[in-house]
Formats: C-alpha cells, sequence, structure tokens
C-alpha cells in the first residue's frame, strides 16, 4: 500500500477508533470476492472487529470471471433496483479516490440484432433518461466519435450510457480487503465454513477448517454457492446460476474508450491495455457433466485456448484490430443470480444473525451493499432493503 492510501485509511481507523465500543461487535464475513471484501471494509470503518474466511482465497470465483461492468443500465429494473444501482455508480466514484481503485470510466455502448430488439431498446433508453440517466441513442457517426475504431456491421443506431465504467475485480477485492485490513480486519484462506455454534439462538461462533471464531454475526457472501443458505440460515435461495466464458488478453495499445455490448461480444479494455471479453452464455450447456461441479477453469489449456480464440473472433468481427491480440487467461464465470435478478439481503427471522448477501451485479452493488449492510448489522434496519429480503417470493424474471 503506497503512503498516500496508507495516510487515507490512517484517517479512517482513527474515525473508526472513537466509534468503537468497549467490546466490539464481531463479524465473521464468509466470501472474500468483491462484494464480501466490501462489506467488510466498510464494517472495519465502523468499528466492528471483522474477520474474513474464504474456502480459497480473495476473488477465486464469482469476482474472478465477471465482466466487471459498472452501470444502472435499462436491464436494471424496476425503479427502485435501478435507483440502487445509481447510488452504487456513485460509490465507486467515492472508492476510487478513498482507495485508489483504478476504474475505467469511458460509457458504454450496446446494441442488438433486429429491428424488433433494437426498437425495444430506444424505448428502454428513453425510460433510462425520465429516471435520470444521461443515455441516448446514438447514429454512426456519433459512435465512430466515441469509439473510432469500432464497427457497427450493419446496426444504424447503439445505445450510449456515458456513466457506466470497468473494474479489474480481482485488484479491487484485493484493495478492498487491504484497506478492512489495514483499519483492523483479519483476513483467513484457505478457510472453509464449516458450521457455527449457538446459545439461546444467538450465535456465538463460527467454526472453520482453519479454527473457531468468536462471533455476533456470521454474513453469508459466498455468491454461487447455493447450497450455503440452506445449511447455514435455513432458507433455500432458489438461483439459475449460468456459466459463461471470460477471456482476457495480453496488453494491446489502446484501441477502445468504453465498454462494448455487441450482438455476442461484449469487451472493454483495462487502463493496462488487457482487453476483457465476455459472453452471457458461453460456456457449453452440452458439457453438463463437467460443468455440474462449477469448475472455474477448463480441464486443459488447449481446450481454454478454443473457446478463447472463439471470443477472440467474435470480438473482431466489430473491432478488427484486436485480432492480434494473444490470450493470457480464459475461465468460466459463475453468475450469483436468484431467481428473479435482484440482490439477497437480509437474515431468516429464525436465525437472526446470519445475514445473505448475494446477488448477481455484484461489481455495480458492492459498494453501496456495502455501506448499507454494515448499516443493517450495526443496528438500523433499511426499510429500502425490503423488496431484497430472502424471505420474498421468488419469481422467474429474466432481463438479459
Amino acid at each position: 500500500m503506497d503512503r498516500r492510501n496508507f495516510l487515507k485509511i490512517a484517517t479512517l481507523a482513527a474515525s473508526a477508533s472513537v466509534a468503537k465500543a468497549s467490546d466490539p461487535l464481531r463479524v465473521v464475513v464468509a466470501g472474500a470476492g468483491i462484494v464480501g471484501a466490501a462489506i467488510a471494509y466498510e464494517l472495519a470503518k465502523a468499528g466492528a472487529k471483522v474477520t474474513i474466511i474464504d474456502k480459497e482465497g480473495p476473488a477465486s470465483h464469482a469476482s474472478r470471471g465477471t465482466f466487471a461492468w459498472i452501470n444502472a443500465t435499462w436491464a436494471k429494473q424496476p425503479r427502485d433496483y435501478h435507483r440502487l444501482a445509481q447510488d452504487s455508480v456513485k460509490r465507486w466514484h467515492e472508492l476510487e479516490e478513498e482507495l485508489d481503485i483504478p476504474v475505467t470510466w469511458g460509457g458504454s455502448l450496446e446494441w442488438f440484432s433486429g429491428d424488433e430488439r433494437q426498437a425495444r431498446l430506444a424505448k428502454q433508453i428513453a425510460e433510462q433518461v425520465e429516471w435520470g440517466e444521461p443515455a441516448a441513442m446514438l447514429d454512426g457517426d456519433a459512435v465512430a466519435a466515441l469509439e473510432p475504431r469500432l464497427q457497427l456491421k450493419g446496426a444504424k443506431l447503439a445505445a450510449s450510457s456515458p456513466n457506466d465504467g470497468a473494474v479489474d475485480p480481482i485488484l479491487a477485492t484485493q484493495l478492498l480487503l487491504a484497506g478492512a485490513k489495514a483499519l483492523g480486519a483479519e483476513l483467513v484462506y484457505p478457510s472453509e465454513l464449516l458450521d457455527v455454534q449457538t446459545n439461546a439462538n444467538r450465535l456465538v461462533s463460527v467454526e472453520t477448517s482453519t479454527g473457531s471464531f468468536a462471533a455476533d454475526r456470521l454474513i453469508l457472501a459466498t455468491g454461487a454457492a447455493q447450497a450455503l443458505p440452506l445449511q447455514f440460515a435455513g432458507i433455500d435461495i432458489p438461483q439459475r446460476t449460468t456459466p459463461g466464458v471470460i477471456a482476457i488478453t495480453k496488453p494491446m495499445p489502446p484501441l477502445l474508450n468504453g465498454i462494448v455490448a455487441a450482438p455476442g461480444a461484449h469487451m472493454h479494455q483495462r487502463n493496462d491495455g488487457r482487453f476483457v471479453i465476455g459472453e452471457q452464455h458461453g460456456a457449453p450447456a452440452s458439457h453438463a457433466e463437467r460443468l455440474s461441479g462449477r469448475p472455474n477453469d477448463y480441464p486443459d489449456r488447449t481446450l481454454a485456448a478454443q473457446h478463447g480464440q472463439r471470443l477472440l473472433a467474435a470480438a473482431q468481427e466489430f473491432l478488427p484490430e484486436i485480432a492480434d491480440a494473444e490470450l493470457e487467461s480464459v475461465f468460466i464465470g459463475w453468475r450469483p443470480l436468484p431467481l428473479d435478478g435482484h440482490p439477497v439481503l437480509g437474515t431468516n427471522p429464525e436465525r437472526p444473525d446470519i445475514y445473505l448477501a448475494i446477488m448477481h451485479s455484484g461489481v455495480t452493488l458492492a459498494p453501496i451493499v456495502g455501506q448499507m449492510v454494515t448499516q443493517e448489522i450495526m443496528g438500523s434496519e433499511l426499510e429500502r432493503l425490503a423488496a431484497y429480503r430472502p424471505t420474498r417470493t421468488f419469481e422467474s424474471v429474466k432481463r438479459y
């Protein structure tokens, strides 16, 4: 951590020490992905005694395999969920300053194949404008002014969302965890969550493969690990978690300014020159047996390279100069996706000390979720989160 960052954290630590009671709340956060890291950071700022555990290590699953698009776009429905995303985008700007997290704020361009879907996109963008987003449908000339190397391949219009950004989720997670540790949090991995001990229905300790941790609260920020909410909180959260391929290239000269969501190919270029290329339905469902264990890695490099080259070919249709890219890594991303597409935030009243924090849009929502979960853990129930409780009725909704 550099000197500038250290001084920032030291100031936060001094503020947190004023807030600490003689016996600070002891919180174990299970899951060292970007959501768990953001929660741990905010809890440490609030004066809690925080321990973060992870079965493998920081950002080793969902946070590793995400496209990492920070946005409040048309898919964030309904209005209250969209406002949540807007507030989190603002919080990303604050975190960028607090922890020196590098974010690429280049906006996004998105379009679909087919006139009917494009017409629906135009209506969705008009709604975004009503909701306070500076979005617009741009013609080819306007798109070329933003992204001179990009080809629309027959599309006449593309949706522009200039507030959008992208981040390296592994680096962001590491910096959030470093911020939490600088404020007194402990990070333990590999450490598998095994059991909890209670007394009169109140949490006493969390049992792990690396020992027992005294705890007043346990937060499950465990992503797509669907069995854990049922095992520990007594609630089965229905998910439709799906695999998608993420390919990352070696650094290249600047070719893109922002995020591109083209038909069949999503891509953005990080500040370090690496391209991130993704697709929502990339891992072949025909490999059901191999995918049943939700692996992040392919069984061999040859198969990984084949899928990576497939993504590169799709991206090349819209950005010809990416043909010179060399693949650095290819892996399978598993999105934690509750059935209705919305976050799961809260507790089972029968197990009030075990809090669930599971969601899609984890990268977008992590900063605001970190703040709101901290408020609730420290004793202030938020009416704003009423729609996202784990006890709600889940209906199947698909927006993307």
